[in-house]
């Protein structure tokens, strides 16, 4: 499959979509919560998606970051891993949910549990997050960039 674009090519067709996404991705980061949880959601949102492209960018990010390398393989397992703590799952369940939205609202109970580990604020930049990460994997996998090569 070759690519329809590139990330390059596609910044020049439309900056201020690639820079719209990147602001709400530069507002989580800045929002405090730890860099490496919001890599954890980049990745998971971009398995559902199927985005190599994030998928490469993102896991070379954690690797980059020190993140154990057997949760980043146990990640589409996470319910059944103990790698990760009860903040993580509610991030990660929260991530899927809002990723997977078109299929089923959002449940109560992934909002409560979210609710119970986050404050309004960063729930509010956690989904920030995975906004933006849904936007750029459906350009990506829309366009069929290339993933990076490491």
């Amino acid at each position: 499959m070759s690519a329809r674009s590139t990330l390059l090519n596609f910044r020049k067709a439309s900056p201020g979509t690639i820079e719209g996404l990147q602001k709400i991705n530069e507002g989580s980061k800045a929002s405090g919560l730890p860099v490496a949880l919001l890599e954890l959601i980049k990745i998971r949102t971009s398995q559902i998606n199927g985005c190599a492209y994030c998928l490469a960018v993102h896991i070379a990010e954690a690797r980059r970051l020190g993140m154990n390398e057997t949760a980043l393989h146990l990640l589409p397992t996470w319910r059944d891993s103990s790698f990760f703590d009860a903040r993580e799952r509610a991030a990660l369940a929260w991530a899927e949910a809002v990723t997977l939205v078109h299929e089923e609202p959002v449940d109560d109970a992934v909002y409560d549990q979210a609710s119970t580990h986050f404050s309004e604020t960063e729930l509010a930049d956690l989904t920030g997050a995975i906004v933006s990460i849904n936007g750029f994997n459906r350009i990506a996998v829309a366009y069929r960039f290339a993933h990076p090569v490491s």
